[in-house]
């Protein structure tokens, strides 16, 4: 129960416990999230994160436990099955969001459109009538429609049919259906996968000025740092709350396991101590009674158990096996239309060889397409791309679905790529990758999306290339996979094409930003990512201030 007087809107886990078989996910888990506070929820992958926001949700019965609410809160999170409303159009499954609301609309409709309307019907019609309008029920299209805009779903979509939706703008509208009407507690599970960079950056805004709850999981440590007050880790199948965002978890964390460190090691300086003294003087009868009671002070020491994070990183080491030459790639005038439309229009660039080069924007698709070309998988309509004699590339493909359709070991997947056809040679860049024994052997067709990511880096660290060209790598990869990538690409000395969702992989990686805006051309800047954002937004201020003159003559 909620103490007498409480008016705070909360949610709280108490004494939570969840069993899988003989393995304990949570184990007496307490945590309360209060009102005016975004938690980002992180752990290892396989920790439970998602299932945590399950048991919040109501969506999975925990062994022991119980979750509560302040009573009259409204719960709101974001749907992950992007097929449950085809049946209905974009704007009402935005208003769905709030279950109540919708089903006053619609109860409000079927009486209205009775032929025989009663008496009894014009009363309920009056009392959904008075619901409806203390729920601002009049402003529900508009608040809808305002969501939608924001995620960059375009007024003539609203009221197309779910279905039609690519699945792209479907989890836009979920997003917009978990933040409609103000909900107390909003639950997020990844809302920033599949989101372009402004429909993220809007997002973010979004959050930072939510007055409410807020719970989300995410992958992404830029948008965790912007949005979060506080970080829930799962560990040890426990949840400890710290203050702060993600970063300041991070060195907070580390800095804790620090001065334990330092605190077991002034204790175990002073156990010799004290059990040197005991050896020297126990057998003396003068000093005996010293040796006694330091025999009492060695009992009570004890050393704090410092269990290392069950957190496991990869070891992500690109190594070119050949110095990369001055001469390394150069575009000429390459075009490319795919069903009707241009997606490369005259695009001309040369690379030079400490160019580490980030292909940014909405247009996802120019850049597959580039990258294709570039790896000499499809080809130009027209245009040149030459390689320099002394390069050599691998290619990390945004959808690797075709290559793991065989049955073949991993370590007979990677053999081919590999310099030294030794399986012991091989199954080391697994074991960087945290393919530990017997994990070599199993069939390629039966890996999940992270290990498949995790296979295709292994690829690529065998080959030894000193050109890198790979669409979105960080998908599908956890917390510490990324890291561990972030680092990797920070450390290559060789040259990078890249798309990638994560801002700080960006931003901690790019030297060079490039753009393919609609209809094909090519914004090219050497510059950081966030010194990009901050030109590319004072622009998009300029043409909308140069609009609202213009409206205004």
């Amino acid at each position: 129960m909620l103490p007498f007087g409480s008016k705070r809107n909360m949610i709280q886990a108490s004494n939570i416990t969840l069993r899988i078989g003989k393995k304990a996910l949570f184990e007496d888990v307490n945590i309360k999230f209060t009102e005016g506070n975004c938690y980002g929820i992180i752990g290892a992958n396989g920790a439970g994160k998602s299932t945590f926001l399950k048991i919040l949700n109501g969506q999975l019965e925990p062994s022991k436990g119980e979750v509560i609410i302040t009573p009259g809160q409204r719960l709101s999170f974001l749907q992950q099955d992007h097929f449950k409303y085809d049946a209905y159009n974009v704007l009402d499954t935005v208003i769905m969001g709030n279950q109540r609301l919708y089903e006053i609309m619609q109860e409000k409709d079927a009486i209205y459109a009775k032929e025989d309307f009663s008496d009894e019907d014009g009363i309920r019609a009056s009392e959904l009538e008075s619901e409806f309008a203390e729920m601002n029920g009049w402003e529900a299209e508009s608040d809808a429609a305002t969501l939608l805009n924001g995620l960059g779903i375009d007024p003539s979509m609203h009221y197309e049919q779910m279905s039609n939706l690519n699945g792209t703008d479907k989890v836009k509208v979920l997003l917009a259906q978990a933040l409609f009407g103000n909900p107390d507690i909003l639950l997020l599970d990844e809302p920033t996968n599949h989101l372009d960079l402004d429909a993220i950056i809007w997002l973010e805004e979004f959050l930072i000025n939510f007055d409410n709850t807020v719970i989300v999981v995410s992958h992404d440590r830029y948008f965790l740092n912007k949005v979060c007050t506080h970080i829930a880790d799962i560990d040890y199948a426990k949840i400890q709350l710290y203050a702060g965002n993600y970063d300041f978890w991070y060195e907070s964390s580390q800095l804790m396991i620090k001065q334990m460190k330092e605190a077991n090691r002034k204790k175990e300086e002073k156990i010799k101590e004290l059990q040197e003294f005991i050896q020297r003087f126990s057998a003396n009868a003068s000093k005996s009674k010293q040796a006694t009671s330091r025999k009492r002070a060695l009992e009570k020491i004890e050393l704090d158990d410092i269990r290392p994070s069950s957190r496991k990183y990869p070891y992500i080491d690109f190594r070119p096996a050949r110095e990369i030459g001055n001469e390394v790639l150069t575009v000429s005038h390459l075009s490319k239309t795919i069903d009707g439309v241009k997606i490369l229009d005259d695009i001309s660039f040369v690379v030079g060889r400490e160019d580490k080069i980030a292909f940014v924007g909405g247009n996802t698709l120019a850049a597959t397409t580039l990258f294709k070309i570039l790896a000499g998988e499809t080809e130009p309509d027209s245009g040149e791309v030459k390689w320099g004699v002394t390069t050599t590339q691998a290619y990390f493909p945004k959808d690797n679905t075709e290559l793991f359709r065989g049955s073949e070991s991993i370590v007979d997947f990677l053999m081919p790529f590999s310099p030294e056809k030794d399986v012991t040679y091989v199954r080391g860049f697994l074991g960087r990758m945290l393919f530990a024994g017997d994990d070599g052997v199993k069939p390629v067709n039966v890996l999940s999306g992270g290990e498949r990511v995790r296979v295709m880096l292994s690829k690529m660290m065998i080959m030894g290339a000193n050109v890198l060209i790979m669409d979105e790598p960080t998908n599908h990869l956890d917390m510490e996979s990324i890291t561990a990538l972030n680092n990797g690409m920070m450390k290559f000395s060789g040259v990078a094409l890249f798309t990638c969702l994560d801002h700080q992989f960006i931003q901690t990686v790019a030297n060079r930003i490039m753009e393919i805006v609609p209809g094909g051309t090519l914004i090219d800047k050497v510059t950081t990512y966030d010194e990009y954002l901050e030109s590319d937004e004072m622009a998009r201020k300029r043409q909308k201030l140069a609009v609202i003159e213009e409206e205004d003559d």
